[in-house]
Formats: C-alpha cells, sequence, structure tokens
C-alpha cells in the first residue's frame, strides 16, 4: 500500500493535471511537471506521448493499477463486442474498488481499495477483500455493519467534494450501493478529460 499512497500525489505531478479534482493536490499550486527543468518542459509531444500520458493518467485515477493487471484489463475489453475504449472504461467502473470510491464510502480510489483489502466490504451479502473483483448490474455492494460508524466512512458520505452518478444507486441509511448499469465514458464524473482512445491507440500500435 505504501507505493500506492506516495504516489497518489506524484501522479498529478507526473501527468500535470488534478486527476481527482481534489483541492490539496499540489497542481494547484504547481501546474507543471515535477523536477529541476519541469518549468522548461515545452518540447512538442509525439503522438506515442499523447498516447502514454493518456494510459498513465487513466491508470494511475484508478489507484495506479499495476502495468501487468491494466494490460489484462484492456485485452479483455478489446475481445469484448463494441467500441474497445467504453469497453476499458466500462471494465474499469466495474471494479468493486471502484464502486466503493463512487459510492462516497471513502474519500479516495486509494483509500477503497484499502477499505475493501481489509474485509469492510460486502457484494450480495457476501465478504470481499478483492479490490479488483467484478461487480455486475443489479449487484449490491454494503459496508459490514461493524464498519459503518468508522470516521473516515462517516467523512467520505457527508463530504461536498464529489456527486455520486447515475450509474450507482446509493441506500445512505443501509450504507449500500446498487450497480444500476455499466456506465459509458460521457456518464463518469471525471474531473479531467479521460482519453480511452487513446490508451486503446498506445497498445494496438
Amino acid at each position: 500500500m505504501s507505493r500506492r499512497h506516495s504516489a497518489k500525489y506524484k501522479i498529478d505531478r507526473r501527468v500535470g493535471e488534478n486527476i481527482w479534482g481534489r483541492p490539496k493536490s499540489p497542481v494547484n499550486k504547481r501546474n507543471y511537471k515535477p523536477g529541476q527543468h519541469g518549468q522548461n518542459r515545452r518540447n512538442k509531444v509525439s503522438d506515442f506521448g499523447l498516447q502514454l500520458m493518456a494510459k498513465q493518467k487513466l491508470k494511475g485515477y484508478y489507484g495506479d493499477i499495476t502495468e501487468k493487471q491494466f494490460l489484462r484489463i484492456y485485452e479483455e475489453a478489446n475481445r469484448m463486442k463494441g467500441n474497445t475504449s467504453e469497453n476499458l472504461i466500462g471494465l474499469l467502473e466495474s471494479r468493486l474498488d471502484s464502486i466503493v470510491y463512487r459510492a462516497k464510502f471513502v474519500p479516495t480510489i486509494f483509500a477503497a481499495r484499502q477499505f475493501v483489502n481489509h474485509g469492510h466490504v460486502m457484494i450480495n451479502g457476501r465478504r470481499c477483500n478483492i479490490g479488483s473483483a467484478r461487480v455486475k448490474p443489479g449487484d449490491v455492494v454494503q459496508i459490514r455493519e461493524k464498519s459503518r460508524n468508522m470516521a473516515l466512512v462517516l467523512e467520505a458520505l457527508g463530504s461536498a467534494e464529489r456527486d455520486i452518478p447515475e450509474y450507482v444507486d446509493v441506500d445512505p441509511k443501509a450504507m449500500s450501493a446498487t450497480y444500476v448499469r455499466v456506465p459509458e465514458l460521457s456518464d463518469v464524473p471525471y474531473p479531467v478529460q479521460m482519453e480511452p482512445a487513446q490508451v486503446v491507440e498506445f497498445y494496438s500500435s
């Protein structure tokens, strides 16, 4: 977990955007890349560079997923019928840690993965501690009863920092969230523009 927690703000600096829309992001004060020459980097970025940045931004947004895992998700999206970039977003949003984050049970995607790993979450009444577990439309994700009074949860639910998207139906009293449907790219409330088509180009080139 330490690697991902330390990466949280580094990702924002690396891509030069506040990808989670958080007020504490260092990009809010320094919107240039890290390093001694960060302010002087004005070179034109190649097509490959743009594709790589799109991949790093999307991969980082979902808790800095490992390259191996992200590639596996892309390959699955590519095998599915329909638009590969839309399939990719659908698969990423169907992860258990993503649903926990979208439901505002926790403040960050990093916290969502840790929260799931520590066994605080159930899918359809069964405990699940795998953040990458696939949630299907109609499934109910719920916080275990003994975990509902955690300060982390209460603070996140009361926060006005994020809105809950339409494809996740939350019952605050039961501390449960129903995954209504697989979203399209336009449905997902990204604070910055994500370009999954560039990610597809990166892997298919």
